[in-house]
């Protein structure tokens, strides 16, 4: 594909996290032959069915110039994400960097609620029991798994 823009102005090391349930991190660096003056804006698509938005928060280095994002209420839906980060300069044409993410792929999730381990000596056995952590999937919860690790004191 031919991309218009200079060579090598595109963003590098685009990323993105979901946590505390429903914020969305998203950082990058600049292109690292960017004009000095590039300023890069970040447009993003839930689905197909909703509009594509600009970032609201943006995270800015010493120079102003924008490196990252921090989004509110985001719902992780079905389909993937998409991701545009374009710049401007007055030099030249900067190149844009887009991506499809699968927001469930980059959520840290919370801890499981209400832990609970009831324990009998006679038989030596344990009942621990929990209820799945809250997480900003519109799915349902079926799909987690969990691995309990037990040390004995």
């Amino acid at each position: 594909p031919v991309f218009a823009g200079m060579k090598g102005s595109a963003i590098e090391n685009f990323s993105c996290v979901i946590y505390n349930i429903f914020l969305m991190n998203c950082t990058w660096q600049a292109g690292r032959d960017a004009p000095a003056d590039t300023q890069y804006f970040l447009y993003w698509q839930n689905s197909k069915d909703e509009e594509e938005m600009e970032c609201e928060l943006y995270i800015k280095d010493e120079n102003c110039r924008n490196m990252g994002c921090i989004f509110q209420n985001v719902s992780i839906g079905i389909e993937k994400a998409y991701f545009l980060v374009n710049g401007s300069s007055k030099d030249s044409l900067i190149q844009f960097y887009d991506e499809y993410i699968d927001l469930y792929k980059i959520e840290i999730l919370t801890a499981p609620l209400n832990v609970t381990a009831h324990c009998t000596r006679d038989p030596m056995s344990c009942i621990i029991t929990w209820h799945p952590p809250l997480t900003s999937h519109v799915e349902n919860t079926k799909c987690f798994q969990y691995e309990i690790s037990i040390q004995n004191k």
